[in-house]
């Protein structure tokens, strides 16, 4: 009887056993397929995307150095990923940091898996996040930095403060994490450590000379368009992927990201005309790129009106926060970084706690996921925007006091006059 009941025992352990072997190992070919296209688009934001947004909003003497900065970054950015960023981001460790065990991609082999998909592809296409957040930085603080200074402050920005805040938002065991913070596809992790990060760059580094007296227009609106479509059609990747997996929440995310671009564009360049008389190219690209920003970490969470109403509010939020770090604290965050990307991404990852829906639609009356609460989450919300905003801020101002210590920042007065393409490169953006 024992030796019956023991046999039936230890067949029923084996049929629970074999499926979850197979399931923790399959690898699905359609989630792979999607999320290796979405790491492609991800990758073409930032070259040749940001590089020709951020170039074309420079003057003509700086274009250069900037599609520079852009590519050197994302090839410093990828390494340092590989060799510990990776590891510190998403290996286990405690609630603030992982561990050691996947320096150099070790332990990741073509047999792991994360979810349906190949390990090594979650991390080639996390990568391309750490690659972008640096290079967003740099745009607040454009036209007056060392090129040595930029690749220096990326490395140790990547590791003190990108990986920290990663792990806590999006790796198991984060404090964040395991808060239930919603943060789709980088709210707190790409946005507000990006924004603050720049603002406090352009606090330390101080402005460019003659701000504030000498008109300092874009030198060539028809690149930074072109760069602009660029990122709105990347940004399917940055959000869609962010589901790993082609399925429903991918394509929700996609169409949210799209409805809030178009909505963010439109209410920024309706604020220009009330305010100026007339909208500008330069207002309906980055009203754009505030929607696309904002949305972000709602993304996976909401549903077509939730974005239209966080598209409409980002536009206006974002353009009035323009105003205000430009014409009234006089700081010269050189292409707007804080007041789009941070002011997005804090709006959105506070507006996600609202409008997050079991039924993805503000009309469909159903209400929040279950076990959620409007009052409960927006607590969480602003806990994750507050702490990101306070490590970033304080870990970003000691990292720019180390890299001046060793390699110095700024350019002098004279090497900016003249243009950071023939001071630093020796070369010219154009040479008719």
């Amino acid at each position: 009887m024992f030796q019956k009941s023991l046999a039936r025992g230890l067949s029923v352990f084996l049929m629970l056993l074999i499926p979850t072997i197979s399931m923790a190992q399959e690898i699905d070919g359609a989630d792979t397929a999607w999320i290796m296209t979405s790491t492609a688009l991800v990758l073409f934001m930032t070259i040749p995307g940001l590089s020709l947004f951020y170039g074309g909003l420079v003057r003509v003497r700086n274009v250069l150095s900037v599609l520079m900065q852009c590519f050197s970054i994302t090839c410093v950015a990828s390494l340092v990923w590989l060799i510990l960023g990776y590891s510190l981001a998403f290996s286990e460790g405690n609630g603030f940091i992982g561990g050691f065990s996947n320096i150099l991609f070790a332990n990741v082999q073509e047999e792991t898996t994360s979810g349906t998909i190949p390990e090594s592809l979650f991390a080639l296409f996390q990568m391309t996040f750490a690659v972008i957040t640096p290079a967003l930085i740099f745009g607040g603080f454009a036209e007056r930095v060392k090129y040595s200074g930029v690749m220096l402050f990326s490395v140790l920005w990547l590791l003190l403060v990108y990986a920290p805040i990663t792990h806590w938002v999006w790796a198991e065991g984060g404090w964040l994490f395991e808060m239930g913070l919603l943060d789709f596809a980088g709210g707190t992790v790409v946005h507000i450590t990006a924004g603050v990060a720049s603002l406090v760059c352009a606090l330390v580094i101080g402005s460019r000379s003659g701000f504030g007296k000498t008109p300092m227009p874009p030198h060539n609106m028809t690149m930074t368009v072109t760069g602009a479509g660029m990122l709105w059609v990347g940004w399917f990747g940055f959000n869609g992927g962010s589901a790993l997996a082609a399925d429903g929440n991918a394509s929700m995310a996609m169409l949210v990201t799209h409805i809030s671009a178009a909505a963010g564009s439109l209410s920024w360049i309706l604020m220009e005309r009330i305010k100026y008389g007339k909208a500008s190219v330069l207002g309906v690209v980055t009203g754009m790129v505030a929607g696309l920003g904002t949305i972000t970490p709602a993304s996976g969470f909401v549903g077509p009106g939730g974005a239209l109403i966080i598209g409409l509010t980002a536009g206006v939020v974002c353009f009035f926060a323009t105003q205000l770090i430009k014409n009234t604290f006089k700081i010269d965050d050189s292409l707007d970084v804080f007041p789009v990307h941070g002011v997005g991404g804090i709006l959105g990852t506070f507006l996600a706690g609202i409008f997050a829906s079991a039924g993805l639609g503000i009309l469909s009356g159903q209400g929040y996921a279950e076990g959620m609460t409007m009052g409960s989450q927006l607590v969480v919300q602003l806990t994750g925007i507050t702490a990101t905003l306070i490590y970033t801020a304080v870990l970003t101002y000691i990292v720019l006091k180390i890299v001046n210590g060793l390699t110095g920042l700024r350019v002098t007065e004279e090497e900016e006059s003249v243009g950071l393409d023939i001071v630093l490169h020796d070369e010219r953006g154009y040479d008719m």
